[in-house]
């Protein structure tokens, strides 16, 4: 990984955690919305930070920070298929 790429899914590890922070405890968030809070461009750029976004949120999933959940139960990131949702570790 290059010291760019790094640096960009260090910045959305925090992104997922701030955005965590600002919603009750037992709230979600969606990739997306920490791919977006993190883009600083116009238009659909932020997709491209998708892959990152779940890239970073398996690593807090690592980390103990998050849980990572489809159909609001803890799944394992690495067998994840399909939408997600990053949850605050109960």
């Amino acid at each position: 990984m290059t010291d760019n790429a790094e640096r960009t899914e260090r910045r959305l590890e925090r992104v997922i955690l701030e955005l965590l922070e600002r919603r009750g405890p037992t709230a979600t968030i969606c990739p997306s919305d920490a791919a977006r809070a993190a883009y600083a461009g116009h238009g659909d750029g932020w997709r491209a930070l998708m892959e990152p976004t779940r890239r970073a949120a398996r690593r807090l999933v690592a980390a103990g920070e998050v849980e990572i959940t489809q159909a609001g139960r803890p799944v394992n990131p690495q067998q994840a298929h399909g939408p997600i949702r990053i949850r605050r570790t109960r």
